[in-house]
């Protein structure tokens, strides 16, 4: 029996009549077959595993009851297929956790109002040409090129003015302010 190649029906009709070497031969020729469709089905590669699993059980269980020897491979399929679907039903129907948001407590409020407070206070004490520059760009998110044509400078410039504008903040949030 070749790699690529599902059991033949001489090996099938072998096994359907109890014969236990081929009942062996029979599963783990179907085997690779199997998996590689329960890959490509299941929701998940731990599922694509329990369904090849259980699709190979099922052959050694009730390989008497296949009609027809030719049709082993649409039989395998069928259980797979039906043992993904089983799979993702359950799936579906676990809850899915839900995270609270972390709710803040007063004193973060507090804090949080404080070092906004502390920020706006040191844009505002920046020179209006820096302050211009930081607010377009930081504040209101625009795209550089934009914050440079609107203030009529050249892109080397706004990002020079930019990177002082921020330096001058930094370095102000790293006083201690009363």
């Amino acid at each position: 029996m070749g790699e690529g190649r599902w059991p033949d029906e001489a090996l099938v009709v072998a096994a359907q009549g109890g014969d236990a070497e081929s009942i062996s031969a029979l599963v783990a020729g179907s085997h690779p077959h199997v998996r590689r469709f329960a890959r490509s089905l299941c929701a998940t590669p731990e599922d694509a595993e329990d369904a090849a699993q259980e699709a190979v059980i099922i052959l050694y269980r009730k390989i008497g009851t296949l009609r027809a020897s030719r049709a082993l491979a649409s039989w395998m399929f069928r259980i797979v297929r039906n043992e993904c679907v089983r799979r993702s039903r359950l799936l579906l129907r676990q809850p899915v956790p839900t995270v609270e948001p972390p709710t803040r407590s007063v004193e973060d409020d507090v804090l949080h109002r404080l070092e906004v407070e502390r920020v706006a206070a040191a844009i505002a004490a920046l020179p209006p040409d820096q302050r211009h520059v930081l607010v377009l760009r930081d504040v209101q998110g625009r795209p550089g090129r934009e914050v440079a044509d609107t203030l009529g400078l050249s892109t080397a410039a706004m990002k020079s003015r930019l990177h002082r504008a921020r330096t001058a903040v930094h370095a102000y949030l790293e006083e201690p302010h009363d």
